[in-house]
């Protein structure tokens, strides 16, 4: 159970969940494949390349396993960070405007940003969400 499921108010429901994701691992990943390809050449360059590569895994890999996004029957709840934990709770009647930005490769990898406006001005972005049409839809879904 994660953090936003043990802390529902009474009769919440969670109606739709989303995560970040995995293109976060992208840059790490290619710097760990050019490791592979300088390990059969120089295996010292290579091998420093990898641990660069596994280095740059582990801030997106706590990212992704700390980052919570969730649609309840009464609010939108998203959790993102570990040890600086940031927390967004936005009640659903309180939600002027959703908008979605994807780049061609978010479209076509479906993944984007997500930018929340809710009354007083409150406005809440989050970038490689997962899916993000199907969130946004989702929000709206429970508002209309």
């Amino acid at each position: 159970m994660g953090y936003i499921e043990s802390n529902l108010l009474p009769g919440e429901q969670v109606v739709y969940k989303a995560h970040l994701h995995r293109i976060i691992f992208v840059k790490s990943l290619l710097v760990i494949a050019v490791g592979l390809l300088l390990l059969a050449l120089e295996p010292r360059v290579g091998g420093v390349v990898i641990l660069v590569g596994l280095i740059l895994a582990l801030p997106a890999f706590i990212r992704y396993k700390t980052s919570e996004f969730r649609i309840t029957t009464k609010r939108v709840v998203i959790k993102v960070g570990f040890i600086q934990r940031r927390t967004v709770e936005l009640l659903l009647r309180q939600i002027e405007a959703i908008s979605v930005d994807q780049s061609l490769m978010g479209r076509m990898m479906s993944f984007g940003t997500i930018t929340i406006s809710g009354t007083g001005g409150v406005r809440e972005v989050f970038t490689d969400v997962a899916a993000p049409l199907d969130f946004s839809h989702q929000i709206q879904s429970q508002t209309a």
